[in-house]
């Protein structure tokens, strides 16, 4: 491959890695074309890229983006596949169910929520982690949880006091 080739795929990679704010590194060697092609299919359902690279452009591209993503260089060995998503469990979630029936990809490591996760282990992890909406949305509950109580403990108490008074103004 030209200089030039491996220039432009490497500014290619680079443009995908800043535009998403998540990506897995996975293993999907041993996958045949019809498990490969499903596979693309769930994770275009799942708006989710993937892309097959060579180890040396990736880690090329990396070290270009100015974030340091040297944890991960360890794990750029054998082929792998790139999932990228700008939520940050979908593609955990796509790997576990997947792997299910074909025992492939394989998670190498992944970058979530600007951290790094390295290792097959991780993976049930990165299924519980929640996206930023979804924290929001659980402390909001929260907030508005103790207003709610006292809404309806003050609903509550008008109607017992209402029927305190009426009871005493009969008698």
């Amino acid at each position: 491959m030209k200089k030039e080739d491996k220039d432009i795929i490497i500014s290619q990679i680079k443009e995908t890695v800043n535009s998403y704010s998540h990506f897995y590194l996975t293993e999907a060697q041993g996958l045949n074309a019809e498990q490969v092609s499903n596979l693309r299919r769930l994770c275009n359902k799942s708006e989710i890229k993937m892309l097959v690279v060579k180890n040396t452009l990736l880690r090329k591209a990396l070290e270009s983006t100015g974030v340091d993503y040297s944890p991960i260089y360890d794990s750029l060995k054998n082929n792998t596949a790139i999932l990228f998503s700008n939520t940050g469990n979908a593609p955990a979630k796509l790997i576990k169910e997947f792997s299910k029936d074909n025992k492939k990809p394989v998670l190498k490591a992944a970058y979530v929520e600007e951290s790094f996760y390295i290792g097959e282990n991780q993976l049930d992890t990165l299924v519980s982690i929640k996206s930023k909406n979804e924290l929001i949305g659980d402390i909001i509950a929260l907030l508005q949880s103790p207003a709610k109580n006292v809404v309806s403990a003050l609903q509550s108490g008008g109607n017992t006091i209402h029927g305190v008074l009426k009871t005493l103004s009969e008698r």
